[in-house]
């Protein structure tokens, strides 16, 4: 599970490639993750997040430190 979004969740997903001749074969979707460095003001520390883009909209959106709250209340080391 090592291409996984820690904010939003997100996960490859499976599909099919079809060709022009419409024949399927299987495929994965993964997720577009960043690695991306924060610097958390509250805590004084930099934080390091794999997420995806939509990840980072959120936290654009939502705040960072409302974010990280977010998910330690899940479970998750940060």
């Amino acid at each position: 599970m090592a291409r996984v979004c820690q904010v939003t969740g997100k996960t490859p997903m499976g599909g099919n490639t079809v060709s022009h001749s419409n024949i399927k074969t299987k495929r994965r979707f993964l997720p577009n993750l960043q690695t991306k460095k924060f610097f958390l003001v509250e805590e004084n520390k930099w934080v390091t997040i794999k997420l995806s883009t939509e990840g980072l909209r959120t936290i654009n959106k939502n705040g960072l430190y409302s974010v990280v709250k977010q998910m330690r209340a899940q479970g998750q080391k940060i």
